[in-house]
C-alpha cells in the first residue's frame, strides 16, 4: 500500500480559512467602491465554499446525520453564486434563464438524497458530479469561443477545467474501485486542484475587476462622453498616426472639419437636452456613414473632425457629401415636432511636408468658406501656400 501524500483533513481547513480569507478581503476592497452585484456574489460564492470546507473538517467530530446533506446543499449554492458571478461581470443577459433552475434542482436532489440519508459515497458523487458541472460552465465563459480573451481570463479559465476535470473524476472514483490512480490518489488531485482554483481564482477575480476598471478609465479619457467620439485628444492622436502611416506608404490622406449648423438656435429655441440630442444624432448618423478605416471624433462644442486614409481630394468630398447627405435625413425629435439639421464641412488633403495642425487650419478656414457660402454645404480648401 502506498503512502498518503496530503493530510487531507488538515488541508480541508487550510482551503476552508483561505477561502474565507479571501471573502474577507473582497470585503475589504468593496468597502467605499461603487456598488458591484459581480463582485459582492463572487464573495459570498466564497465564503459559501469556506463554510463548506470547514464544514467537511469538522465532519469527524461532530456526529450529525444532516450534516452531509447541507454540506453537499452549501457546495452547490457556494458555486452557483460564483457562476452567477462571471455571468453578471461578462455580461450575459439570460444566465438566470439557465443557472437559477438548474441550481434549483441539483439543490433539491442534493438535500433529498441528504434526507433520506444516502450513502455517504454515493452523497459525495452527487455533489462532485454538479460541482464539476458549474465548474465547467465557468471554465466556458472564460474561454468561450468567439471571443478574444485576454491572458488573465485564459489562466483562470484553464484553472476552472482542470477543477472540473478533477472533481469529475472524483465523482466517478466514489462510484467505482476500478479507476487506475486509486480513489485516495484521486482524492488528492481533486483537493490540489481545488487550492489552485482558490489562489488562481481568488487573486485572478480581483485582478480582472481591476483589469475592468483600468479599461474603463482608459475609454473614459478617450471617448466623448455624450456622443461616443473620439474625444478632442483622443482624435488628434489617431490622426497623427494615420498622417505618419500615410507618409509610410506614401498614400494620401484627407482631413474635414464639420460644424451642425445653427447649433446656437437649436439650444435657445428647443432646450439644452434637445441640443444634447442633436449632437447625438449627429454622431450616430456619421458612424453609419463612414467606412471602418475612417475616423470621426468631437473637438468640442458642435465641432467635429474626421480622417480620411487613402482618400484623394475626389474621394474626400465624395465621403463629406455622403455624410451631409445623412445628416439632412437625419431626424432631432424636439418638444416642438421634429428638427431637420444641416453640417457644414470643410475638406483638405495633407501636403507631404504638411504638419496635422496646419492641415487642420487650412480645413476650419474650407469650413468657414462652406458656412460664409450658404451653409450645408462642402467646400474644398486652398492648397498649402509653397515658400519660394
Amino acid at each position: 500500500m502506498g503512502t498518503a501524500v496530503l493530510d487531507i483533513h488538515s488541508f480541508l481547513l487550510a482551503l476552508g480559512v483561505g477561502n474565507i480569507a479571501f471573502a474577507v478581503l473582497m470585503a475589504g476592497y468593496m468597502h467605499g467602491a461603487a456598488p458591484s452585484p459581480g463582485l459582492r456574489l463572487w464573495m459570498w460564492a466564497r465564503f459559501g465554499m469556506g463554510v463548506c470546507q470547514l464544514l467537511g473538517w469538522c465532519r469527524p467530530y461532530l456526529d450529525i446525520p444532516m450534516l452531509n446533506g447541507l454540506e453537499g446543499a452549501g457546495w452547490v449554492l457556494a458555486v452557483s453564486l460564483e457562476v452567477a458571478a462571471y455571468c453578471i461581470f461578462f455580461g450575459f443577459e439570460h444566465w438566470r434563464r439557465v443557472l437559477l433552475p438548474v441550481s434549483a434542482l441539483a439543490l433539491a436532489i442534493v438535500l433529498a438524497a441528504g434526507s433520506a440519508g444516502a450513502p455517504v459515497a454515493y452523497l459525495t458523487a452527487l455533489v462532485a458530479a454538479v460541482v464539476a458541472l458549474l465548474a465547467a460552465a465557468m471554465a466556458w465563459i472564460l474561454l468561450r469561443p468567439r471571443r478574444r480573451a485576454s491572458l488573465l481570463q485564459r489562466i483562470i479559465g484553464i484553472s476552472d477545467a482542470v477543477f472540473a476535470a478533477s472533481v469529475a473524476l472524483w465523482a466517478a472514483s466514489c462510484l467505482s474501485s476500478d479507476l487506475p490512480l486509486g480513489q485516495r490518489a484521486v482524492q488528492e488531485f481533486a483537493y490540489l486542484a481545488g487550492y489552485l482554483l482558490m489562489i488562481v481564482n481568488g487573486f485572478g477575480f480581483l485582478l480582472l475587476c481591476k483589469e475592468k476598471d483600468d479599461a474603463e478609465m482608459a475609454r473614459l479619457a478617450t471617448v466623448d462622453s455624450l456622443t461616443g467620439l473620439p474625444n478632442r485628444h483622443a482624435f488628434l492622436e489617431r490622426a497623427e498616426h494615420a498622417r505618419q502611416a500615410a507618409l509610410r506608404l506614401r498614400q494620401p490622406l484627407a482631413l474635414a472639419m464639420m460644424d451642425i449648423d445653427h447649433f446656437k438656435q437649436i439650444n435657445d429655441r428647443f432646450g439644452h437636452a434637445t441640443g444634447d440630442e442633436a449632437l447625438m444624432v449627429f454622431a450616430r448618423t456619421a458612424r453609419e456613414t463612414l467606412r471602418g478605416h475612417e475616423t470621426v471624433g468631437r473637438l468640442g462644442g458642435e465641432e467635429f473632425a474626421m480622417v480620411l486614409p487613402g482618400a484623394d481630394l475626389g474621394g474626400a468630398l465624395a465621403a463629406a457629401e455622403r455624410l451631409r447627405h445623412a445628416v439632412r435625413e437625419a431626424v432631432v425629435i424636439t418638444s416642438g415636432g421634429n428638427y431637420t439639421m444641416t453640417v457644414s464641412i470643410g475638406v483638405v488633403v495633407l501636403d507631404p511636408n504638411e504638419t496635422l495642425g496646419v492641415a487642420l487650419a487650412r480645413a476650419d478656414h474650407a469650413l468657414y468658406a462652406a458656412k460664409s457660402g450658404g451653409r450645408d454645404r462642402v467646400e474644398a480648401g486652398q492648397p498649402q501656400q509653397r515658400r519660394a
